[in-house]
């Protein structure tokens, strides 16, 4: 088994944009779930369905189709977050980057910011702002996904970090000279 060191190593060797001994977690995305325990159980089965048929819809290219099943789906429980998320997704396929940018900002005030959904819409939003080229809410956001345990958003973070970025440049020019101290002694 690796020491903890043995992974930094390896970690700055096969991810050089992230800062020296940054060992993220596995990602713990895959394991958030969202707490519906507060909504009637025949109720979460009919918006669960009407998510699924939105899903499958969006995915065939039917966007009208989708959107009808996402908003029905807020109808039926408008305090759930995740039919906002998939709703946003499908905003954005069709170039409604505003209503996108709405609805995942509901997603992520009615999840809490915690829990899967939370998650998800944190690092669209994230992506979305930072197309808008809006950087700096754009990190906040990965920052906040990258806290559920998003290794995208990580990732996403540190590009987006000034700090981190010129620390790695340094830290690169420093190995470089440790590796092929002949090279930097010609220049």
């Amino acid at each position: 088994m690796a020491s903890e060191h043995d992974r930094a190593v390896l970690q700055a060797i096969f991810t050089p944009n992230t800062p020296f001994g940054d060992i993220p977690a596995l990602n713990q995305e895959e394991e958030l779930t969202d707490d519906d325990s507060g909504f009637d159980t025949e109720l979460l089965k009919q918006v669960k369905e009407l998510e699924l048929r939105g899903v499958s819809a969006a995915e065939a290219g039917d966007l009208p189709t989708a959107l009808q099943q996402f908003s029905q789906a807020i109808q039926i429980l408008p305090q759930r977050a995740s039919a906002y998320n998939n709703r946003a997704q499908a905003l954005r396929l069709q170039g409604n980057t505003a209503g996108a940018l709405e609805d995942l900002k509901h997603a992520i005030s009615l999840s809490g910011g915690t829990g899967r959904t939370a998650c998800q819409a944190l690092v669209q939003r994230g992506l979305l702002l930072r197309l808008a080229r809006q950087d700096d809410e754009a990190r906040e956001h990965f920052e906040k996904a990258a806290a559920l345990g998003s290794e995208f958003a990580r990732q996403q973070a540190v590009l987006l970090n000034p700090y981190a970025a010129l620390c790695n440049r340094m830290l690169t020019e420093v190995i470089n000279k440790v590796r092929n101290p002949e090279v930097s002694e010609m220049q």
